[in-house]
C-alpha cells in the first residue's frame, strides 16, 4: 500500500477529454518548452553529462498520454505521445501526474515516492538520478518557464495565472508551481 495514498489523481473526465483532442497543440508546446528551459538553465543538459543520449519516458499513469524526453545537447525534445504508440526508451519514469509535478517543483521527495511505491522506475536506474538531479539543481517552475514564452506580455500574464495556481492548487493539493523561496 501506498504510504501517500493522498495523492491525488488526475479526474477521469479530464483524461477521456484529453484523449480525445489532438496532440498537436500540446506537442508544439512542449515542444517551445523545452527549447525555453534548456535556454534558460543551461547547466541542466550539462549535469545530465553523458545521460543526455538517453530517452527517458514519463509517464502520467493518469493521463492518456505520455512524454518522451530526448535531452540531446544538439536538439533537446519533449514529444507527445498516445498511450500505446510511444517509442522505445532507456528508462521510464511512471506515477500520478501530481506526484511528478510534486517532484519537478520540490513540493515531493522522489525518494519517498519511489520507496512508497507512488512511482515506479524502470531501466536505466543511472540516468533517472541524474536526470533527477539536474532538475532538483534547475529548481524548475514549469508556470514561469511557460510564462517566459510569452515575452514581453509575461509582466501582464503572472499575476493573474499565479492566483488562478494558488486557489488550484488549494483545491486540488496538486504542486502546479514551484513555492516561494523552496529550495529542493
Amino acid at each position: 500500500m501506498s504510504m501517500l495514498a493522498g495523492i491525488p489523481r488526475f479526474p477521469v473526465f479530464g483524461a477521456r477529454l484529453m484523449d480525445a483532442l489532438p496532440l498537436a497543440p500540446l506537442a508544439l508546446a512542449s515542444e517551445r518548452m523545452v527549447a525555453s528551459v534548456v535556454r534558460r538553465h543551461p547547466a541542466l543538459l550539462a549535469r545530465l553529462g553523458a545521460q543526455t543520449d538517453k530517452t527517458f519516458l514519463l509517464d502520467a499513469v493518469d493521463l492518456p498520454i505520455l512524454f518522451v524526453l530526448r535531452p540531446r545537447v544538439s536538439e533537446p525534445r519533449l514529444d507527445v505521445y498516445r498511450r500505446g504508440a510511444e517509442p522505445a526508451w532507456d528508462a521510464r519514469i511512471a506515477g500520478p501526474l501530481a506526484a511528478l509535478l510534486g517532484m519537478v517543483h520540490g513540493a515531493l521527495d522522489g525518494d519517498a515516492l519511489f520507496f512508497s511505491r507512488d512511482i515506479v522506475i524502470e531501466g536505466d536506474t543511472e540516468a533517472v538520478l541524474a536526470l533527477r538531479n539536474a532538475v532538483d539543481d534547475a529548481e524548475l517552475d514549469l508556470p514561469a518557464e511557460a510564462l517566459a514564452l510569452l515575452g514581453p506580455l509575461e509582466r501582464f500574464a503572472e499575476p493573474p495565472l499565479r492566483r488562478a495556481l494558488r486557489i488550484a492548487e488549494r483545491l486540488t493539493s496538486v504542486a502546479l508551481s514551484r513555492a516561494p523561496g523552496h529550495a529542493s
